[in-house]
């Protein structure tokens, strides 16, 4: 009696969940196995899903979304100021969530205040669907500074240091040629290029600035056999023959340098009959002036009549007698002394020999020659 009481509760409050009766639910699952979705149950209004067996689980349905309010304007302008004025990361992050946020009055107030961002330089485009790229424009830099002061020379075909006499004046084709070839420098004042007896490696063509040949002797005196200026070629015969170089080569002042391998001298040389005869050119010149200077150094009675003749070989000569002429480059009285194998000393001593004389005279670090008669007779 108790038992069935029991059953009869159970069916009563069970009854109400359920759409439909046991019968009609076999029969229903009969009608459905023969259809080709067989097996497939759609849950009933009610929310429950009929299981085959004694238990009946209840479907649960998923509760909606609640709807994203939409974020106070004010609140993210808030933010933007402190995330600019005090770089906030907090406040940055917090344009960012609602950035991507599914309100669309938030979202797009958010990132039209990223868009004007000075952090983000630009990242801020997201705001747009079809972001537009401003177009990029190059500067040239006017007022760079070069190395030293130095006007840089990037291209042979493009250089404006060469002059009527420069070893690299040759032809368009030629230029190119020697171009590909070359390799540029700029070098500090006291930069060795090479050293007496080394193995040549090539010849260096002096674009601007000055380069000091010497040689030493066994005593350690150094004795400056010529001054390379811009245009002129260092290294050359030795670059040519094969043989070591005779001399080393220093530069004086900064300078801008073209290196030629002598692999591609030679190449230059058997390619192209211009370079080899600006090369002879040069190699005659050079063979003159070792003459003439040994002539001077040798033959010179005193070491007053080397200098005067140094001094007269740096000045420009002038057809007007009375006319003041300048020596240039300056020089120091250490390479004087070197200039004419003497020392410091007996250099200063003359120096001051030859103002007494009113012969010479200093315009701050320039010497003035003042009567170039008079020291053209001390250099006989």
């Amino acid at each position: 009696m108790l038992s069935a009481n029991r059953k009869q509760a159970v069916e009563i409050s069970i009854a109400p969940r359920i759409c439909t009766s046991p019968a009609a639910f076999r029969n229903k699952k009969q009608q459905s196995s023969s259809s080709p979705a067989a097996g497939f149950k759609k849950p009933c209004s009610s929310g429950i899903l009929p299981i085959f067996g004694t238990a009946r689980v209840p479907h649960c349905k998923a509760d909606p979304l609640p709807e994203i309010k939409e974020v106070d304007p004010l609140f993210l302008f808030a933010c933007y100021l402190e995330w600019e004025q005090q770089e906030q990361p907090s406040a940055a992050w917090e344009l960012i969530a609602a950035a991507e946020s599914s309100n669309g009055e938030t979202r797009a107030h958010a990132r039209a205040l990223l868009c004007s961002s000075r952090h983000l330089g630009g990242m801020g485009s997201i705001a747009s669907p079809q972001p537009t790229r401003s177009p990029i424009t190059s500067y040239v830099e006017t007022d760079m500074k070069a190395p030293y002061g130095l006007n840089i020379i990037e291209n042979c075909s493009d250089c404006a240091l060469t002059r009527p006499g420069f070893f690299c004046g040759f032809s368009r084709p030629v230029v190119r040629a020697l171009d590909e070839v070359s390799h540029k420098s700029t070098l500090p004042a006291g930069a060795i290029l090479f050293v007496e007896g080394q193995s040549p490696r090539g010849m260096f063509i002096v674009c601007s600035g000055r380069v000091n040949l010497s040689t030493t002797s066994r005593q350690g005196k150094t004795l400056i056999l010529k001054t390379a200026e811009a245009g002129e070629v260092i290294g050359l015969g030795a670059a040519i023959s094969g043989l070591a170089y005779e001399t080393t080569a220093e530069t004086a002042c900064p300078c801008q340098l073209n290196f030629v391998d002598r692999k591609h001298l030679l190449e230059l040389l058997q390619t192209h009959s211009e370079v080899g005869v600006q090369t002879a050119q040069f190699l005659s010149r050079d063979y003159h002036f070792a003459y003439r200077d040994i002539h001077d150094i040798v033959l010179s009675r005193s070491s007053a009549g080397k200098l005067a003749r140094l001094l007269l070989s740096q000045s420009p000569h002038s057809d007007v007698e009375t006319r003041e002429s300048r020596v240039t480059p300056v020089m120091t009285h250490e390479e004087m002394a070197h200039r004419i194998g003497s020392s410091r000393e007996t250099v200063t001593r003359l120096l001051s020999d030859l103002k007494r004389k009113q012969l010479i005279r200093l315009d701050g670090p320039i010497l003035v020659i003042r009567n170039r008669n008079a020291l053209e007779a001390l250099a006989v």
